[in-house]
């Protein structure tokens, strides 16, 4: 089995810290960083987002591509890392990825929504591996999301 917390750190991933930063989320209104019943953890909302600046703004088909899409869902992906790490502590307390819904700002003629939502869940196989980064996965284009991000991802997953 593969060791999360070591391949991230081979990998050089920039994963936040939120113990020490503070969870980003808290700027968009009153939530939670994440709620835990049992085994199952269930993260809030995470996007493309650096600190306190958001990375990848605008509409897939209207000035963005899917390759920068492909790099938002990404980027928010180390976000996702970084609330399972506040969450439990450790990327290797993770037995799977159980889901993800994703939500990516487009125009309504454009229809590579799963190619965008691809940059996440391929750094969950990289992370994780197959066995456990590879969860259930839906995708919705919408018209629009908080400080005008392009990605945004609700994550369940499934912890020691």
């Amino acid at each position: 089995m593969t060791q999360p917390e070591m391949l991230a750190l081979r990998m050089g991933l920039d994963i936040p810290d939120f113990d020490r930063d503070g969870y980003y989320g808290a700027g968009y209104g009153t939530m939670k960083p994440f709620h835990r019943i049992g085994s199952l953890l269930f993260l809030s909302g995470h996007v493309a987002q650096a600190g306190s600046e958001i990375t990848h703004k605008g509409r897939l088909g209207a000035g963005l591509t899917v390759e920068e899409g492909y790099k938002a869902a990404r980027r928010t992906g180390l976000n996702v890392l970084g609330g399972i790490r506040q969450a439990v502590g450790s990327l290797d307390r993770v037995k799977g990825i159980v889901r993800s819904l994703n939500f990516v700002v487009c125009t309504p003629e454009f229809e590579e929504v799963h190619k965008v939502s691809s940059g996440l869940s391929d750094l969950f196989v990289e992370v994780f591996g197959p066995e456990r980064g590879l969860g259930g996965r839906a995708t919705i284009g919408v018209m629009a999301l908080a400080g005008g991000v392009c990605f945004e991802t609700w994550v369940t997953v499934e912890v020691e």
